[in-house]
């Protein structure tokens, strides 16, 4: 090993980075459109399952309890390997807050190219990960691990629910404004990132940010609706929430949020290859509203760890939009 921990710079060893990294989603939906359980044997009620996509599996265990599932992983987003371990913990762990469970335990995936990286790094990645499950109060009890050509990390996350308080994507309703508590851009400055080595500690702040509280307070303010903002973009996962709940989602462009930074990147080009896919897989379903390619390559900027996109107005988060009756595409934009 000749590389000290202090040179190496880990994006470098990744294709793509963070949740940019997934499988275009229309390929995906066709791989699993058919996968379904069948026969007798399993235990308690699948309350949120395959349908729609929804960002966990919630399973009825007894009136007022469920257990909810969920795992994510990805390659590395940033060069510091204990930032990249707290990252794809609060990514992880966004899925259980995404339909408003609490986690409860988590084991480690890890993917390491043990004859190229310093195992010295891999150590400070989980490092990061426990310190922001710690911080979440969810237990991380081991895992599993191989020797991979490119490392990848994540978790396995195991939360709680109640059954009758859950955040579903097909819970929208016309009439709701639509709430979104990140601002995007992390996609572009992630990207821009890995290209230049630039350091942008907003996006590293965002990533690390968990969605426990803006979760608690969907639920608190009676919302039933709601996703994360992750691989797929604004406008991704906005289509699949407007398509399960049988509406259209109008967006106030002007309103929403971006990181300092986010519109400049993609100006410059530092665009990675998801938005591009995500961009591509929605334009059937999106009516632009004359808007051009950079505020659309933004609306689709693929994120990582982003935040909870919200049927609801919900304290401190603004509103970026409304749901109405369903006319014509599931996605405008004004």
């Amino acid at each position: 090993m000749t590389r000290t921990t202090e040179t190496v710079r880990l994006t470098q060893y990744a294709h793509g980075g963070g949740c940019a990294c997934k499988i275009p989603p229309g390929e995906l939906e066709a791989v699993v459109a058919e996968l379904r359980a069948h026969g007798p044997g399993a235990t308690g009620e699948l309350i949120i399952g395959l349908d729609d996509g929804d960002d966990a599996a919630v399973v009825r265990i007894d009136g007022g309890r469920a257990i909810v599932a969920t795992a994510d992983f990805f390659t590395p987003v940033v060069d510091d390997p204990y930032d990249w371990g707290r990252i794809a913990a609060a990514n992880a762990l966004s899925d259980v807050y995404a339909v408003g469970g609490e986690p409860l335990v988590a084991v480690n995936l890890l993917g390491w190219p043990r004859d190229k990286l310093p195992m010295e790094l891999a150590k400070e990645v989980l490092r990061g990960g426990l310190d922001v499950a710690t911080a979440a109060a969810c237990h991380v009890a081991g895992g599993h691990s191989v020797d991979d050509p490119e490392p990848k990390y994540g978790m396995a996350v195991t939360g709680l629910a109640d059954p009758a308080r859950l955040l579903r994507i097909d819970g929208g309703r016309p009439g709701l404004p639509i709430s979104l508590t990140k601002p995007l851009g992390i996609g572009a400055l992630n990207t821009r990132h890995k290209a230049t080595g630039e350091v942008f500690p907003q996006a590293v702040a965002a990533m690390t940010a968990l969605n426990r509280d803006a979760s608690r307070t969907a639920l608190a303010a009676g919302a039933r609706c709601a996703t994360d903002v992750t691989g797929f973009g604004l406008v991704g996962h906005l289509y699949k929430l407007a398509r399960a709940s049988g509406v259209t989602a109008v967006v106030d462009v002007a309103a929403v949020p971006y990181l300092e930074g986010a519109r400049e990147a993609v100006r410059d080009g530092y665009v990675s290859g998801g938005t591009r896919r995500n961009l591509d897989w929605v334009r059937p379903w999106l009516d632009p509203g004359g808007y051009g390619e950079d505020d659309l390559l933004l609306l689709a900027d693929a994120q990582t760890s982003g935040g909870l996109l919200v049927a609801g107005e919900i304290p401190g988060a603004p509103v970026i939009g409304e749901l109405v009756p369903l006319a014509g595409p599931h996605l405008r934009l004004r």
